[in-house]
């Protein structure tokens, strides 16, 4: 007797099953995402090839986006765009949105030679004493810190260090090889400077010379550990110290602090001048102290002037990164070794530290990028 056949199972349609598997592509994905654009540069993701790794099953969605600047407290925004773009495509499920922060190295002035591990060196300059650069530069590096960047500052005001007490740190660097410097660190940031070497009321009486061989040897016999941007909290004027480093060290870029008062700019504008004679780029230029309000009756004056940093800015076609109020509180808490970012990271003048820190991040992101370690030594020999 003839096995009799199993009755074949009828066919199921199902429309929604149907309608995901016409509609959910990498095409229409990508068109969607392009809806969503980077709130610090204005362009969408796609067309800046950040959107990476995109993969599509059934209704599941993932990609990665990749970050040149570190953005953490933009993250659950920036996530939850994505996904109300990616679920906007008929058919879509779940999304799964992995962001990624790859900081690169980045081109410096020709013919000097990158460091190993510091990807990125940015010099923090005013030309001028007093116009609160140090305070700038600590809040700077903090604030890339919060956002999650590796960090570290080189004090390289060798005649007056402050770095030691605005990042409230005391001790000497240890020394594991004998030959090398140990960085001491605080909040999350690296710090090297001279102040760690002498007592803090020992003056430095060296001549030129002597201080720019002291400042290479805290640069370069300092065991930074990978670091994607250094701060260098850079000495006043324009003399040996300073032309030595904008002309011997990898420079990215620099940032120019200023005050509106014109003799705080006659001088900024002479440090800005050099930065371009030896071919580092300017970042743009902070206006510190640019207005006091009264804690008591609110009332506001600009005590130095008005809009001066932002003018400059104009005069030589370079961004304005933003202005600090003159504040009590910012001076107080950097001589406490407890600066704004970290003693009031929610506050209003922390908030523009942090803003002026990501726009530095983002024009450094959009340099044109180092590509000398990828390049193979080429060894030429006499031929036999």
């Amino acid at each position: 007797m003839r096995a009799r056949s199993a009755a074949p199972l009828p066919f199921v349609f199902d429309p929604q099953a149907a309608h995901a598997m016409s509609t959910v592509t990498e095409a229409a994905l990508t068109e969607a995402l392009r809806a969503v654009r980077d709130p610090q540069t204005g362009v969408d993701y796609v067309a800046s090839r950040q959107l990476e790794n995109l993969r599509v099953e059934g209704g599941d969605v993932s990609f990665d986006i990749v970050l040149g600047y570190p953005a953490k407290s933009l993250h659950p925004a920036l996530r939850k765009a994505l996904i109300a773009a990616a679920r906007s495509v008929p058919g879509v499920d779940n999304v799964s949105v992995n962001l990624v922060t790859r900081i690169t190295k980045h081109a410096v002035q020709r013919g000097v030679q990158l460091m190993p591990k510091v990807k990125n060196i940015v010099a923090v300059a005013s030309g001028k004493g007093g116009v609160g650069k140090s305070t700038t530069t600590v809040n700077l590096a903090l604030a890339l810190a919060s956002e999650g960047a590796s960090v570290g500052i080189l004090d390289a005001d060798i005649y007056g260090p402050s770095q030691p007490m605005m990042m409230g740190i005391e001790g000497r660097p240890e020394s594991l090889d004998g030959k090398s410097m140990e960085p001491l660190e605080n909040y999350g940031v690296q710090v090297m400077s001279i102040g760690f070497l002498v007592e803090p009321d020992q003056a430095m009486i060296w001549r030129g010379p002597m201080a720019t061989q002291a400042l290479d040897q805290l640069l370069h016999q300092t065991q930074w550990r990978e670091l994607d941007y250094l701060l260098i909290d850079m000495p006043p004027g324009t003399g040996d110290i300073a032309l030595t480093l904008s002309q011997r060290v990898p420079l990215t870029g620099a940032v120019i602090v200023t005050t509106p008062q014109d003799i705080a700019l006659l001088d900024a504008k002479k440090g800005l001048k050099m930065f371009e004679k030896v071919g580092v780029p300017i970042l743009g230029i902070v206006e510190n102290m640019a207005v006091y309000c009264c804690p008591n009756c609110g009332h506001t004056e600009p005590i130095f002037g008005a809009d001066g940093g932002k003018r400059m800015a104009e005069q030589y076609g370079v961004d304005y990164l933003g202005a600090l109020p003159l504040n009590m509180q910012i001076r107080v808490q950097a001589d406490s070794g407890k600066p704004t970012v970290v003693a009031e990271p929610d506050s209003e003048v922390a908030g523009i530290y942090k803003a002026v820190a990501r726009q530095v991040a983002v024009k450094i992101a959009l340099k044109a990028k180092d590509y000398s370690g990828k390049f193979p030594t080429i060894a030429v020999s006499a031929s036999t």
